[in-house]
C-alpha cells in the first residue's frame, strides 16, 4: 500500500516524468555507453575521423545506410544490404551480426545484454553525423 502511495505521489508531482530527470538519465546512459563502447568496440572502430581504425568510422552511424561509409572496403553482403542503421538494427548487429547479415567480414562480437546494447546505442546517437 505504501509503495502505491509513493508511486501515485511521484506521478502527481511529476517526479517520474520530469524532462530534467529524463535528460540526466540519457546523459548517464551515454556516459556508460561510451565506457562500454571503449571496452567492446573501440579496438576495431573509431569515432574520431583523425584516428585510423580497422572498421568503419562510427560517428553518424545511427541513421546511415549500412555499407555506405566512404572509402571503406565493405563486404559484398553489407554493400548489398540496403538497410539503415536504426537503434534496433544496431542492437541486432551487436547481438549476432552473422545471423543478421551472413557473409560480412566483421568477427562475431556477441553483445547479448540488452542493457549494454542500449547504452552503446545511446552513446552512438550522441555522435551525430
Amino acid at each position: 500500500m505504501f509503495r502505491s502511495f509513493i508511486l501515485a505521489l511521484s506521478i502527481a508531482t511529476g517526479a517520474l516524468a520530469s524532462p530534467a530527470l529524463a535528460g540526466e538519465y540519457d546523459t548517464i546512459k551515454a556516459e556508460a555507453g561510451q565506457a562500454l563502447f571503449d571496452k567492446e568496440c573501440h579496438r576495431c572502430h573509431s569515432v574520431d575521423a583523425d584516428r585510423a581504425s580497422y572498421g568503419p568510422l562510427l560517428t553518424g552511424v545511427v541513421g546511415r545506410e549500412a555499407g555506405t561509409f566512404p572509402d571503406y572496403p565493405y563486404s559484398e553482403a553489407l554493400t548489398q544490404a540496403h538497410f539503415v542503421w536504426t537503434p534496433g538494427a544496431l542492437k541486432a548487429w551487436m547481438e549476432d551480426n552473422d545471423a543478421l547479415l551472413p557473409g560480412t567480414k566483421m568477427r562475431h562480437v556477441g553483445i547479448d545484454d540488452p542493457t549494454v546494447q542500449d547504452f552503446i546505442v545511446t552513446y552512438l546517437e550522441t555522435l551525430g553525423g
